[in-house]
């Protein structure tokens, strides 16, 4: 395979040398790619043309037997969003993946999981690179907020064919994802990150989800996890007079969390990047909250879902109060 072609039947052909039986013609086949989305002459692909053209893909990924291997293409089909030239190809090609993985989850054997795990994670962390790179502009971050969470995203609340997995795995990976993308791109000029917004799909699940188990791994994944770090840093970045008091609080909060999550904290701001600066710890908790508590007090919020924010609300006010208290009695 030298070229891809660029005819109406490209995507077919393209699939044939994708679920080629040899590496090598895979190889190139996947090389490819990125020319073929950035491809400025072709019109927008086709939602069913995507569909087509990630079943291939899939199904090479599917293919890929040594770990080095896995590695290596799952990274290099991540960063295909980053490398294709056209935003709107890239946010295609996103959700493409999304609506792949939801749809062939369950068919997925038990010797491959590891590896369509590792898959999700690059692509999870890969999103946040290309928002990071656009600034966190709000227009994409809202479309990547609708990728997640239509039919057939992985984080749609009324969808039963999500499988309950995937959406443990992508909330367990996403903090870390967003963590890391944070971590590697701080600069002076950098903007902060719309944390709610971000969070936007999580708040809406949480308060929708019809299984008990789903919110209860939000809770204990993301939301407290979260909340705890900014309490957990917060109490670090108190005056060196304070210190005893200090202490205290870090042992407190650490002793429930395992995860977190400096950069988000102190690169973050709430809604909207391009007009919002960098939050104070205690104002971004608190702010956090009461975003909660907003979405949980929405009409179409489910009763038990409620209940349970709002129990979440006040344990984690009361936290905040007890750390407080804790330093008037020093």
């Amino acid at each position: 395979m030298t070229a891809v072609p660029s005819s109406s039947n490209s995507v077919p052909q393209l699939n044939k040398y994708l679920a080629s039986t040899e590496k090598k013609t895979r190889d190139k086949a996947i090389k490819n790619l990125s020319i073929f989305l950035s491809d400025e002459s072709r019109n927008k692909m086709p939602k069913s043309e995507m569909t087509r053209l990630w079943k291939g893909i899939f199904y090479c990924f599917w293919m890929s037997d040594k770990p080095l291997v896995q590695q290596a293409l799952a990274t290099e089909l991540a960063e295909l969003i980053l490398t294709t030239t056209n935003t709107s190809s890239a946010l295609s090609f996103l959700n493409g993946f999304w609506e792949t993985i939801v749809r062939e989850w369950n068919g997925i054997d038990r010797l491959r999981l590891d590896k369509y795990l590792m898959l999700v994670r690059r692509f999870v962390d890969v999103s946040f690179r290309f928002l990071v790179l656009h600034d966190w502009d709000s227009k994409l971050c809202q479309e990547y907020n609708i990728i997640l969470t239509h039919q057939g995203g992985p984080l749609c609340p009324s969808d039963g064919r999500v499988p309950v997995g995937l959406v443990y795995h992508v909330a367990d990976v996403y903090l870390e994802g967003l963590e890391k993308s944070l971590h590697s791109s701080i600069t002076v000029t950098a903007k902060p990150v719309p944390i709610a917004l971000i969070l936007t799909p999580f708040f809406d699940l949480a308060t929708q989800t019809p299984l008990g188990s789903t919110y209860k791994h939000l809770q204990s994944s993301l939301f407290e996890p979260l909340l705890s770090s900014c309490l957990f840093l917060e109490a670090g970045s108190e005056e060196e007079n304070d210190g005893e008091s200090r202490a205290r609080k870090r042992r407190r909060v650490d002793s429930s969390s395992s995860d977190m999550y400096p950069s988000i904290i102190t690169n973050a701001c709430f809604d909207d990047a391009s007009i919002e600066v960098k939050l104070p710890t205690k104002l971004l908790r608190r702010k956090l909250l009461r975003r909660l508590f907003e979405t949980a007090s929405r009409a179409e919020t489910r009763d038990a879902n409620r209940r349970k924010i709002y129990a979440l609300c006040k344990a984690e006010n009361d936290d905040e109060d007890d750390s407080e208290v804790e330093s008037d009695a020093e």
